[in-house]
């Protein structure tokens, strides 16, 4: 995905994902700065979703 994450950005994008995927926990939104990659692909598995699916659900927040 190639993402780097600001802290701001990232507090919201988090409320957002939570909102609409109740079934993420805090432990799905730990990472590391640079590791953000990782993470993602992490939820990504959680939810089920591809590369791609979880790049146009970030996109439509």
């Amino acid at each position: 995905m190639n993402l780097t994450i600001n802290q701001e950005y990232w507090n919201e994008l988090k409320t957002k994902l939570r909102k609409k995927y109740p079934q993420l926990q805090d432990i799905d939104f730990q990472h590391k700065e640079g590791e953000e990659e990782s993470m993602l692909r992490m939820i990504e598995y959680k939810l089920r979703k591809s590369k791609e699916q979880m790049k146009e659900i970030i996109a439509d927040l």
